[in-house]
């Protein structure tokens, strides 16, 4: 008989049900659900009577990890609390998958992933399920494999986020300093923000302009412009915002020898005939356009997005297979939200590594006098309102 990991899940809620259904229909053949935690009745009451009468429910997700019932677990609770349960895991030698975004502020990720390295033993995943997407994998094997030459320019415009503004009133925790710990790019934008890290590398200067209840009554950024410098001289740009009525997504990278965009689900790749630095040098038409083709990219097709990263934790656990995203690289993409909010912060330009104390000073600050008083800490239950991982 096969084996099975026993498998529990802390934060019910939205994204937690949506793992968990995943689970019982059996897309996760070696996870077996024996347990969840949730501090609301309600949700827990619910796991009963929709996804097993046998499960094991707890109030207190501590009780839950001190059972001995379960070996590995998914955190999906608030932002704030993400760090907490996952190193409350790490110190049982539970295995443990973390929802986007790995937490509010590096300094309390980077506290995480000190953890984690004192406990090899734990599998230590992070739910980018963005990056099982066959168009993003096709993408930065061809941004990676050296053969278009250097990155010139990056922009991604991602503005497809709309939300009304009784999105926002749905609960008193959405869009405040304290309930969430920012806007749209700790709640819409973290696969995006790791995406773009993740295929073109981190940059190291950033310059953000952000806005705070520009679109919508809430204190938080609800639109986003950044300009960033790149170690090798590339520059690139993100933009974003949940008040466009009829948005984009386009993902576009400049190269030597090429091309690559990203938009409406589809890869596209124009190959230059030579690289523009030696065409630029030896090309005597004073408004020539490079000559270029666009080619055919394959990919394998294959998309398995949530299902996907736990299969290969699953995998990981039982056989030491890779992971889809290691726990410790959850920092990268929320070291670039942090630097945009410092930068907009301070009025300034923002060096990557950043000052982490000096962020979390000038976070709790807004914390203090945020509309939901709760000096830092969320509300246990999960808060996300889509299981799908570009709605959040």
């Amino acid at each position: 008989m096969d084996q099975k990991i026993k498998f529990g899940i802390i934060g019910i809620g939205n994204m937690g049900s949506g793992h968990a259904k995943n689970v019982v229909q059996g897309n996760c053949p070696e996870l077996d659900l024996v347990a969840v935690a949730d501090v609301n009745p309600d949700r827990l009451a619910w796991a009963k009577e929709n996804l097993s009468p046998d499960l094991a429910c707890f109030e207190d997700a501590i009780q839950m990890l001190d059972s001995g019932l379960v070996e590995a677990v998914l955190v999906s609770v608030p932002h704030y609390d993400h760090p907490r349960y996952a190193m409350e895991c790490m110190r049982r030698g539970i295995h443990v998958m973390v929802e986007k975004p790995a937490g509010v502020y590096t300094k309390q990720v980077r506290e995480m992933n000190e953890e984690a390295a004192r406990h090899p033993e734990v599998k230590f995943g992070m739910m980018f399920n963005q990056r099982t997407n066959c168009i993003y994998r096709k993408m930065r094997e061809l941004i990676q494999s050296g053969k278009y030459g250097r990155i010139r320019r990056t922009n991604w415009i991602i503005t497809n986020w709309y939300r009304p503004q009784c999105y926002y009133d749905s609960g008193d925790w959405r869009a405040t300093w304290a309930g969430e710990g920012g806007g749209v790019l700790l709640n819409q934008c973290p696969h995006q923000l790791d995406l773009w890290q993740w295929i073109c590398g981190m940059p190291v200067s950033v310059q953000s302009h952000l806005r705070f209840g520009q679109w919508h009554d809430i204190e938080v950024e609800d639109d986003v412009t950044t300009y960033v410098e790149y170690a090798n001289g590339a520059t690139g740009v993100f933009v974003t915002t949940t008040g466009d009525a009829h948005g984009d997504n386009r993902f576009e990278v400049q190269m030597d020898k090429a091309r690559i965009i990203v938009e409406d689900d589809k890869l596209s790749l124009l190959e230059f005939e030579v690289s523009e630095p030696e065409w630029s040098k030896t090309t005597t038409q004073t408004f020539a356009t490079l000559p270029a083709k666009e080619v055919e990219v394959e990919t394998d097709g294959e998309n398995p997005q949530h299902v996907g990263v736990l299969n290969a934790w699953a995998g990981a656990i039982l056989r030491g297979e890779p992971l889809v995203a290691g726990g410790e690289e959850g920092i990268n993409g929320l070291t670039l939200s942090n630097a945009m909010h410092l930068s907009a912060f301070l009025g300034q330009k923002v060096d990557i590594p950043f000052d982490e104390e000096l962020y979390y000073q000038e976070l709790m600050k807004r914390v203090a006098t945020s509309r939901r008083k709760t000096g830092g800490k969320a509300v246990f239950s999960d808060t996300s309102d889509s299981y799908n991982g570009s709605k959040a």
